[in-house]
């Protein structure tokens, strides 16, 4: 369990003022211009140190991300662009980051653009976040009064900030689908390589972040990697950020070390599940795009990266999705095939044309109306999508009904046998209501 002194969110619920000087009462902004005279090595070696893997849901090492940038400029000038298009179903934690903590991410934005040589930063935020964008222009506003950021701030390095508002579209949390819309072209994914860290926005050298890997790096350094490094698991360091949703008693947004279990993170934080442990169905452990696990398999689980991937599911974003006994688990699977096929940018084809086909013949099994052989022939049609796309979002289409099909096939059939034997009965014309 996380102890006070090593939560990083101190202001995760805004029981104090998100302003300047109360974020300088918290610690942040403490010191840093030490830590920038430390050197650009230093910073990128300590982030390394730490285990910091990025927290937008791959889980990739941050330290190594910051340490592909181009070590010289070429000429042309390098940017950190910050991933604030949370769309992610299920997921709530960047906002409160946004709106109660906004100085953290934008110290972290100046010490990370310092390591990879960047003197421009863009935070990138969804569209649907009105009230967190005019927070976090009110603080970045603060910081340039303050001289913390700017052409000549007391830091000694010239930085600029800039806050950009997309327009609604899930695709644009894909990093390379983000630097197109921050271009000012429609948002679609772009095929890699060329990576980013050597061509991404403007055609510069660009580095894609989350805004929790950013907001956690000041206070990572100031505290020493080995601390961060000393909370949580073996190669699943520090503290998370869980968005814990649906049927338990308090939902809530919490912090703590990775690799709690489930049971210790529900029943600490979260009051336990509605109706008793009995009760649970299944649980989507990382935003809407990962397989849901069955409740007997996640019970007593590491809440961590390797953990999941274990259970052939995953961490993602940190966005757990509990569902009891009164779930519709296949209407829920459906709903969220109908969100892939909406949000799919249409650019490749196995998407454009397997997210609809997916969810139409879901929809059918919701109700029924479907043959027993039709199940493995959604499943081929998933592994047909997943993996042959530019982005993840075929991926993320194809596993919520993998998951389904891997646990809850006895509920596909159940549907079908009972529609077949009376297929005017109540219960089923409700179902397709």
């Amino acid at each position: 369990m996380l102890s006070d002194k090593d939560r990083i969110f101190t202001n995760l619920y805004g029981l104090h003022s998100p302003g300047l000087e109360a974020a300088k009462k918290r610690g942040a902004w403490d010191g840093t211009k030490f830590l920038l005279q430390q050197g650009r090595d230093w910073i990128i070696e300590e982030m390394k140190k730490s285990g910091l893997r990025g927290r937008g849901g791959a889980g990739f090492p941050t330290g190594l991300k910051w340490s592909f940038m181009p070590k010289q400029s070429d000429g042309r000038p390098h940017y950190l662009v910050v991933n604030a298009d949370e769309s992610e179903p299920g997921t709530c934690k960047d906002r409160e980051i946004m709106r109660h903590d906004p100085h953290l991410l934008i110290e972290g934005c100046l010490i990370a653009s310092f390591a990879m040589g960047a003197h421009a930063a863009y935070i990138y935020i969804r569209g649907e976040y009105i009230a967190e964008r005019e927070a976090l222009q009110r603080a970045v506003d603060e910081a340039y009064e303050a001289r913390l950021i700017g052409k000549n701030n007391i830091h000694d390095y010239p930085f600029d900030l800039y806050v950009h508002h997309g327009a609604g579209a899930y695709i644009c949390g894909e990093e390379t689908a983000l630097l197109e819309s921050l271009e000012g072209k429609k948002g679609m994914p772009r095929l890699k390589p060329p990576f980013p860290a050597n061509m991404g926005l403007y055609g510069c050298p660009t580095t894609v972040n989350n805004v929790e890997s950013i907001a956690v790096a000041g206070t990572i350094l100031r505290r020493g990697a080995s601390w961060f490094a000393s909370l949580g698991r073996p190669n699943n360091a520090g503290t998370k950020l869980f968005c814990i949703s649906g049927h338990v008693n308090k939902p809530c947004n919490v912090e703590e070390e990775m690799g709690i279990t489930f049971r210790e993170l529900i029943d600490r934080h979260c009051g336990g599940i509605r109706g008793g442990w009995d009760n649970l169905l299944a649980v989507i452990p990382g935003g809407s795009s990962v397989p849901c696990v069955p409740a007997e398999q996640i019970i007593d689980c590491p809440m961590d990266f390797d953990s999941l991937r274990n259970l052939k599911s995953g961490l993602g974003t940190a966005a757990v999705i509990v569902m009891d006994k009164s779930t519709d688990i296949v209407r829920a699977i459906a709903r969220l095939s109908y969100f892939y096929k909406h949000e799919s940018c249409g650019q490749c084809t196995p998407c454009r044309e397997g997210t609809g086909w997916m969810w139409r013949v879901l929809s059918r099994m919701a109700e029924g109306r479907a043959h027993k052989r039709e199940i493995d022939m959604l499943l081929d049609v998933t592994h047909q999508v997943e993996g042959h796309t530019i982005c993840a979002l075929g991926d993320a289409a194809a596993w919520p009904v993998q998951g389904l099909i891997r646990h809850f096939r006895h509920e596909i059939e159940k549907r079908i046998d009972e529609y077949a034997a009376n297929p005017h009965s109540d219960a089923v014309l409700q179902a397709a209501e």
